[in-house]
């Protein structure tokens, strides 16, 4: 399990991501990312927000744990020194009902392929 200090916690944080960094969607997800240059901590930070669309809190949560788990899964392909923001899509669950853990982790891997230097962003 990654640990707290890894994780974007508060709304200033959530927000920097979201107005200053790139994004990328897919059907079941969009990420965000920001290249953090000025802080000496040079750790990946993630942070996961599932809406009331994907369904209730027990659903909410086991998205949020499936999300982390596949992310913190790909940390070799993560650069150093960015924050990452996750924001589930309604059909992540008929995702991960279907595709289990790979169809999550594919779908991560489309969306940090497209918010890389190289790649596209919506």
């Amino acid at each position: 399990m990654a640990s707290k200090r890894r994780r974007l916690s508060r709304s200033g944080e959530f927000d920097r991501v979201y107005r200053d960094g790139s994004s990328h969607a897919t059907r079941y997800l969009v990420l965000y990312t920001f290249p953090r240059r000025d802080e000496g901590s040079e750790d990946v930070r993630l942070g996961v927000s599932v809406s009331r669309k994907v369904g209730g809190a027990v659903e909410r949560n086991r998205v949020k744990r499936a999300l982390r788990e596949a992310f913190w899964g790909l940390s070799e392909q993560l650069p150093e020194r960015h924050d990452f923001v996750v924001v589930a899509r309604s059909e992540i669950t008929d995702l991960i009902d279907r595709e289990g853990s790979p169809g999550l982790t594919g779908s991560l891997e489309e969306a940090l392929a497209g918010a890389s230097p190289g790649g596209r962003s919506t």
